[in-house]
């Protein structure tokens, strides 16, 4: 089965990060990573209850870090981290992040 992360931000602007050659990353350093990021991005919380969901966290990073940090060749290591940490979290072979549609899908 196949295992990647897709990271959308618009037409034919679709970033494919494949796992299945790659280490699968522990569950609690994936989310101390996804913490981090999303504090040291200066991500605020998307819901009003101020809640913030493992989907809500991977918008907000990925939003905030914009399209050249997956689409550049020289961030391919921090886009491959991002995917790992998604993908140990999620639990599911493909995710795909909707930046513009504010939405995760399985």
């Amino acid at each position: 089965m196949r295992n990647h992360v897709i990271v959308h931000f618009g037409a034919d602007r679709e970033y494919t990060l494949d796992l299945d050659e790659v280490q699968p990353m522990p569950h609690d350093l994936a989310r101390q990573w996804l913490d981090q990021q999303f504090t040291e991005l200066g991500c605020e919380p998307l819901r009003l209850s101020g809640k913030v969901l493992t989907a809500d966290k991977l918008l907000a990073i990925a939003q905030a870090v914009g399209e050249v940090r997956f689409s550049d060749p020289a961030h391919r290591p921090w886009a491959m981290v991002y995917a790992r940490a998604a993908s140990s979290l999620l639990a599911k072979p493909v995710i795909k992040v909707d930046v513009p549609g504010m939405s995760v899908g399985y």
